[in-house]
């Protein structure tokens, strides 16, 4: 289960993405996720993806 809180949403995903996952594309179909409503829920706090460095920024 990930956490609802965008603030613990960014930090959790981007633990994952740090240590677990190549890209967003594969978390997302690994945690069954939908990558436009983690995209928008992070927008929400002002943190986008950054594929080059593999994090939310």
């Amino acid at each position: 289960m990930i956490p609802k809180d965008p603030v613990m949403l960014l930090s959790f995903v981007n633990l994952k993405l740090r240590d677990f996952y190549g890209d967003l594309d594969t978390l997302c179909e690994e945690l069954d996720l939908d990558p436009d409503e983690l995209t928008r829920k992070l927008a929400s706090i002002d943190y986008r993806y950054d594929e080059e460095r593999n994090q939310f920024v």
